[in-house]
């Protein structure tokens, strides 16, 4: 301990080393129930890349494991601290190098949060796209570590879309350079793709070439209320049937609507089993929402009710952002699953769901992607009732049993950490899982990189 803190310190300023116990604990994870996490050694807050390079070089010549961190807004434990670490916190490292209006990119260091990101794109008429909930918090570096999604994704697609070309250093601290800054390139291997949504596996990122994209008109929104998930699922199953393109398109179950009803007085009808919402940010949002009233109405919804202006869409929306506190403020815990499966099997996902809930007698609120299939069913549960916890866990393994079964993925923006790990293995496969166990081999041969994520 007292090597490891000596080498760091002859690299680093003070400022940039936490090694009081007790401030290094507050490090020790992300948002994820069910995880372990364990003590670290050391906190590095590095501000430039010599510093991160510094750290790696440590790192390899004591063996030590090094574990990458943004602002730990994560649901996997993909940014738990494993026993005797160091926790490499990349916060500090938060500046916008560069925007540039004609190739509508962003470079940027991974400690930027992706809201400021937005924001200072707005400035030149252009928007990052990629929006993920804990947009205001969480950082780019994290997003692209996970691969994150967002509201938006529907239309314009996840945050591997806009990933460009990176700046990793390595386990040993050399300095990788991915990718590009063009709109065009297919030299060599993707490994820009390859880095995205590796969860610090394989390196740490420091710096980003990201794409940007015109800043579209402000979107109108549609609420529809349904009597059952299966006919909410049938209309948005006919909306992307019909070659529709929404900005948003977001569904929330019987459960939800309850819950949101309960924290915001919402006014929603309690016989009201699913709220599907849907956005377009066209030159004429108008004549797209009445296209969709007229597929929800066909449907079977009971209610359809379109906005006028920006000002009512919002207030629309109000529901879905209010739909995680609210499922919160129903028990002690939560554990928030994250399964995509084919649009056309949405309503099976949500059904299917619900009976578990059922079967183990607890609370599980469904709100949906519903545009690219990706749920996240929220299971409420008293952490301190044994019982409970066990049959929260239970309950949590048999959504993801569930999604795969439905031809999904036990992740679609989420990540896999240590939550999801033994899940991967299932749904990789032998093949794939050893080629992909080579690969982190080759870019980490010590094992240093956030050891016991992933696989």
């Amino acid at each position: 301990m007292d090597e490891l803190l000596e080498r760091l310190r002859s690299g680093l300023p003070d400022e940039a080393l936490i090694s009081d116990p007790d401030v290094a604990r507050s490090y020790d994870r992300d948002m994820a129930g069910f995880c372990e996490a364990g003590t670290p050694a050391a906190v590095v807050l590095p501000r430039t890349v010599e510093q991160v390079r510094h750290v790696m070089r440590t790192a390899t010549a004591l063996r030590v494991p090094v574990v990458p961190q943004g602002a730990r807004t994560g649901l996997s434990g993909a940014a738990n601290a494993s026993d005797g670490c160091i926790v490499l916190s990349l916060t500090a490292m938060n500046r916008i190098l560069e925007i540039d209006p004609v190739d509508r990119i962003a470079v940027v260091e991974p400690g930027v949060v992706n809201a400021d990101l937005s924001r200072a794109a707005q400035k030149y008429g252009l928007t990052y796209p990629p929006d993920p909930s804990s947009w205001e918090t969480c950082t780019i570096g994290g997003n692209i570590g996970t691969a994150s999604g967002g509201l938006c994704c529907v239309k314009y697609g996840v945050t591997a879309e806009y990933v460009l070309g990176l700046t990793v250093v390595l386990a040993d601290g050399r300095l990788l350079r991915t990718g590009r800054r063009t709109a065009k390139g297919v030299a060599g291997y993707d490994l820009t793709r390859l880095f995205v949504g590796s969860e610090g596996s394989l390196g740490i990122i420091v710096e980003a070439v990201l794409a940007l994209k015109p800043k579209p008109p402000a979107p109108l929104v549609l609420a529809a209320e349904f009597p059952s998930a299966a006919s909410a699922c049938t209309a948005v199953c006919a909306v992307m049937e019909q070659g529709h393109t929404p900005s948003l398109l977001e569904i929330m179950d019987r459960t939800t609507l309850r819950a949101v009803n309960r924290l915001g007085n919402m006014g929603l009808p309690e016989s009201t089993q699913a709220l599907l919402l849907c956005a377009f940010d066209t030159p004429d949002p108008a004549a797209d929402l009445a296209a969709v009233a007229a597929l929800c109405e066909a449907a079977g919804a009971t209610e359809v009710v379109p906005a006028d202006s920006p000002a009512e869409s919002e207030l629309l929306l109000q529901a879905r952002r209010m739909s995680l506190p609210a499922l919160e403020a129903l028990a002690p815990a939560t554990m928030i699953d994250d399964v995509c499966v084919p649009r056309s099997r949405l309503g099976d996902m949500i059904d299917g769901t619900a009976a578990i809930a059922e079967r183990h007698g607890l609370t599980i609120g469904v709100c949906a992607h519903a545009g690219d299939g990706n749920t996240h069913p929220v299971v409420c549960f008293d952490h301190q009732d044994a019982d409970e916890s066990r049959r929260a866990r239970a309950s949590f393994d048999e959504i993801m049993a569930l999604g795969l079964e439905l031809g999904g993925t036990i992740t679609g923006e989420h990540g896999v950490g240590v939550l999801k790990k033994e899940w991967l293995a299932t749904e990789l496969g032998p093949v794939a899982l050893e080629l992909q166990r080579g690969i982190r081999e080759t870019f980490d041969p010590l094992g240093i990189l956030n050891p016991g994520k992933l696989f």
